[in-house]
């Protein structure tokens, strides 16, 4: 597989930390990087903060072999990190380049509203189908015209719309510091609207979250539902029900990263009030992007238990979930997204089978985001790793690239 020249890690950053950059960029958790090297979460947590080396040869290769690099690359000063190729890469670098740009001077007549609301809800069905390459094209147009609008008009809401869909994708595709950059934008375009608030902490949540602030990331979601719905009921607006509910899912995701049972209960009861409140209903605004029905809180629990270690119950619970309608009528994106987080939880029990087959099934379903996300090629090179695979994850390694040809 050909690559460019990638971005260089900072010279002066010690391997603790490094560890802690190259873990996350692999999409693993601190307890899980430490089930693989056999280490205790406390130990890992240790090593990267530098309060415990890296000093026996033999950790440093079995640390080195889990992370897929060379045990030199922990230490060396021009380690690099392969940046992605073709034409994701050519569509993240255009991204990267328009949220650069600060000019909001629209040389001709900005886009109608009516026009950039309908290319908004186009790029967030796009995502709902985990169409990820289309979704990075269309997002430094959308982005520009979205902002010179804001800058003509009040459209304030269509901005942080375009921002959390750009924060999202980045988020999957292992770019949080960016996805970081762009929730913060989102943040200030919203201005302390409640709802616009609501909006753009989702994507504020997911970027924290990704980038190991997992106690950050549980205040922001945990006040902004609460701004938003101090006293949730049927009479509450639906949108305002949908966003409280997101956020109540991420605050407990996060509050699982902190290992704190009680506040990942909390959340996700709060969660589950907010569900039943609400109904049955996907799409609670004509857009695509407030997704929210009772199935996703089980989800949520499933990725949850596995967080906090207990991968049986994990599994337990993905099993029930995902074996009825409601499952079926989820988003592509949200199905495959799930089912690649799981796969850990089968890896984590050396259910081999049933994790390539949970990547296989999430492949079936939505490509780009097996194709795209760098957690599901860490799923597959463990696989890859651990010995013999079946002849469907041979063939899916194979395609994205893991397997020569």
């Amino acid at each position: 597989m050909n690559s460019r020249p990638g971005r260089y890690l900072a010279g002066d950053l010690p391997p603790g930390r490094r560890v802690a950059q190259l873990r996350a960029r692999r999409g693993m958790t601190q307890q899980i990087f430490a089930n693989r090297i056999g280490k205790s979460k406390s130990w890992v947590d240790k090593v990267e903060r530098g309060l415990r080396n890296l000093d026996r040869f033999s950790t440093i290769e079995t640390v080195a072999e889990v992370l897929g690099v060379t045990p030199e690359i922990l230490f060396s000063k021009a380690a690099r990190w392969p940046e992605p190729t073709g034409p994701a890469a050519d569509a993240l670098e255009r991204v990267r380049a328009t949220l650069a740009c600060y000019d909001t001077t629209c040389t001709g007549l900005p886009p109608s509203a009516d026009e950039v609301t309908r290319r908004i809800n186009h790029a967030w069905e796009a995502y709902r189908h985990a169409h990820h390459p289309q979704v990075l094209r269309m997002l430094p147009d959308l982005l520009t015209d979205a902002r010179h609008l804001a800058a003509a008009a009040d459209t304030a809401d269509l901005l942080v719309r375009a921002y959390r869909l750009a924060a999202q994708v980045l988020v999957k595709l292992g770019e949080a510091e960016l996805a970081w950059l762009v929730a913060d934008r989102a943040m200030t375009t919203a201005a302390g609207d409640p709802r616009r608030t609501a909006t753009a902490t989702i994507s504020l949540t997911q970027a924290l979250r990704a980038l190991h602030r997992g106690r950050l990331a549980m205040t922001a979601a945990t006040t902004a539902a609460q701004q938003l719905t101090p006293t949730p009921s049927r009479h509450t607006p639906p949108c305002h029900l949908a966003l409280a509910g997101i956020l109540r899912i991420q605050a407990a995701l996060a509050a699982a990263t902190c290992d704190d049972p009680t506040a990942v209960r909390h959340h996700t009861q709060q969660a589950a009030h907010l569900a039943t409140e609400l109904g049955d209903h996907p799409d609670h605004d004509g857009g695509g992007d407030l997704d929210f029905v009772p199935v996703m809180v089980d989800l949520a629990r499933a990725l949850i238990a596995a967080e906090l270690g207990d991968s049986q119950h994990a599994i337990t619970l993905h099993r029930q979930v995902t074996g009825g309608d409601a499952w079926r009528r989820l988003p592509a994106e949200h199905r495959a997204a799930h089912l690649i987080d799981i796969s850990r939880a089968y890896l984590d029990l050396g259910d081999h089978r049933a994790a390539g087959q949970a990547l296989v099934t999430a492949d079936q379903i939505a490509p780009a985001e097996t194709r795209t996300r760098p957690t599901a090629h860490t799923a597959l090179t463990t696989l890859l790793r651990t010995g013999p695979t079946t002849a469907d994850v041979t063939r899916l390694a194979t395609t994205i690239g893991l397997i020569q040809r």
